[in-house]
């Protein structure tokens, strides 16, 4: 049976060994207790989203908490080769679709994309709150697909610095309808970070792909058809996944 899991603050468990007591409180400690109505004397599992997962016995519950023993650690290691989702803003929410799929489907970084057609705009204090907003969607996909491993969500980018982010990466891929070569069949590299970028609603502009092919990405298709900004990437990220035998 698949114990229930819980997520912890980020370096939590860092340190923990066989026999260490910890404390499950906050909102997960309210939700395992008063939700779930965890007890002293089941098993849970609890991650911090650095990769660390702990197995351990409740002690004792309380309304809002957990007393917790550590019964054993495991540690599942990074990818020698990671996926990032370059996703841009877009409207109807769609953009965090794609955020939470692709969470599900074990993308490791997530970078929003403030592109020129993006009807949704990230400006003043909103650059802060969506920021974070994003970082918990993140990980409560990632709490509901049980990884171990929280994506990262790095800060928002115009496209000119998404163009010097894109040039840092081993191999850097940009969806676009009309491109030549497909994405089914592409040759990856055996590590390092592999990097695709998915347009607003609108598509992606000439001049926008220029300044992104001019920093070395490459242009691929999905199939004849197009899809909407929220299921291209998720979907690419999956055959990115089964071409590099992650999910064999």
């Amino acid at each position: 049976m698949t114990l229930p899991r819980f997520f912890t603050e980020p370096g939590a468990l860092t340190g923990a060994a066989p026999s260490t007591t910890l404390v499950l409180d906050g909102d997960e400690g309210r939700h395992a207790a008063g939700v779930r109505r965890i007890r002293a004397g089941e098993e849970i599992e609890l991650a911090d989203g650095s990769g660390l997962v702990a197995r351990c016995t409740v002690t004792a519950a309380g309304k809002a908490h957990l007393d917790l023993l550590v019964d054993e650690l495991e540690l599942t290691p990074e990818p020698v080769l990671r996926f990032g989702l370059v996703q841009a803003l877009a409207k109807g929410g769609r953009d965090e679709m794609a955020l939470e799929t692709a969470t599900e489907a074990g993308v490791d970084l997530v970078l929003p994309w403030q592109a020129a057609r993006s009807v949704s705009r990230w400006e003043g204090p909103k650059v802060e709150k969506n920021s974070r907003r994003w970082a918990t969607i993140a990980r409560e996909a990632a709490k509901q697909s049980r990884r171990p491993r929280v994506p990262v969500v790095e800060p928002l980018r115009s496209t000119a610095a998404l163009a010097s982010r894109l040039a840092g990466a081993d191999l850097a891929l940009v969806l676009h309808e009309d491109a030549g070569r497909p994405l089914v069949g592409l040759d990856l590299p055996a590590a390092g970070e592999v990097l695709l970028v998915v347009g607003p609603e609108g598509g992606i502009g000439e001049s926008e792909l220029a300044t992104l092919t001019a920093a070395g990405a490459l242009p691929v298709r999905l199939g004849p058809e197009v899809l909407r900004t929220s299921s291209a990437g998720p979907l690419a990220l999956g055959i990115l996944a089964a071409a590099s035998g992650r999910w064999a």
